[in-house]
């Protein structure tokens, strides 16, 4: 059973702490790669740079979502923003896919012009698995956090994040190959590392898209027979469900006898509401009542 949410303030004030620490994390990384990558005429290590670049690029929208998302409804967003976080993380395709271009026109150039072998000092070879390790931990730390916060900017920056890590050992086997004259290693790793990005992005929009398309959150067979298994329930219809920036939600109509009262009308529909959301997980449920 997931774990319980924050409220919504004390939720915004965590992810915005964990976007902060990954800021900082992703820097220092990025500051390291495009060290090594230009000492060793690197074109997969400045590849690797970028791609972490993207990464804190993504920190500081996440930081500028969060700010809109989490504003209180209004008359033009009766439901609030959070969907916005949702956009925040489908914007990372959109880095993703200038940051795949790039690679590929450069890893082409690389073929056609300057075949100079990559090579790393130790000291070098040292810096760059000191990244990996970093970024093992950021990504293991963030997944974490984006799952107990219910956060899909954060579990989609995770995943992309995640791919520096296969990036990463990537980079340091071409650079072994390197050492022994293969120059053409490194550019070949450049095309995987952008397939692998492409992977990402494809991971990111199956999971952002549903969301802001409003696609069902349960099927709704389950839904009808959690709320018919109420004592009082003759039958459940209408329904309607959709995941949220941070919640899921779910609509449906009950049946009840035409001669209850209004006061035990609505203690079914509570009970209803409750076995809804203990047992299919759900965050909001809206029940309406008709007599039969």
């Amino acid at each position: 059973m997931p774990m319980q949410q924050p409220t919504t303030p004390d939720r915004t004030s965590r992810i915005r702490r964990v976007l902060f620490g990954l800021l900082f994390a992703n820097l220092v990384v990025v500051a390291a790669k495009v060290g090594v990558g230009l000492l060793a005429h690197s074109l997969a290590v400045l590849g690797d740079a970028l791609h972490a670049g993207v990464d804190a690029l993504n920190n500081v929208l996440g930081l500028v979502v969060m700010r809109v998302a989490t504003k209180a409804p209004d008359e033009d967003h009766p439901y609030g923003h959070g969907k916005f976080e949702t956009l925040g993380a489908l914007a990372i395709v959109g880095f993703l896919s200038i940051t795949c271009f790039e690679l590929v026109r450069q890893a082409a150039n690389r073929f056609s012009g300057d075949h100079r072998t990559p090579l790393l000092s130790e000291i070098q070879f040292a810096i760059l698995l000191a990244t990996l390790a970093v970024n093992v931990l950021v990504t293991r730390y963030e997944q974490r956090r984006g799952e107990q916060l219910g956060s899909r900017l954060l579990i989609a920056d995770a995943a992309h994040t995640r791919t520096d890590v296969v990036i990463t050992i990537g980079v340091v086997i071409g650079m072994l190959f390197g050492r022994r004259g293969w120059w053409w290693v490194d550019p070949i790793l450049t095309f995987v590392i952008a397939v692998l990005i492409v992977r990402v992005a494809y991971q990111i929009l199956s999971s952002a898209v549903p969301v802001l398309v409003d696609q069902r959150a349960i099927f709704a067979g389950d839904i009808q027979r959690a709320a018919e298994a109420v004592q009082g329930v003759k039958g459940a219809y209408g329904i309607r469900s959709r995941d949220g920036a941070a919640a899921r939600y779910a609509e449906v109509t009950i049946a009840v006898d035409k001669d209850a009262n209004v006061a035990a009308a609505h203690a079914i529909a509570d009970e209803v509401e409750e076995r809804l959301k203990r047992d299919l997980q759900l965050d909001e449920v809206t029940v309406h009542v008709e007599p039969c």
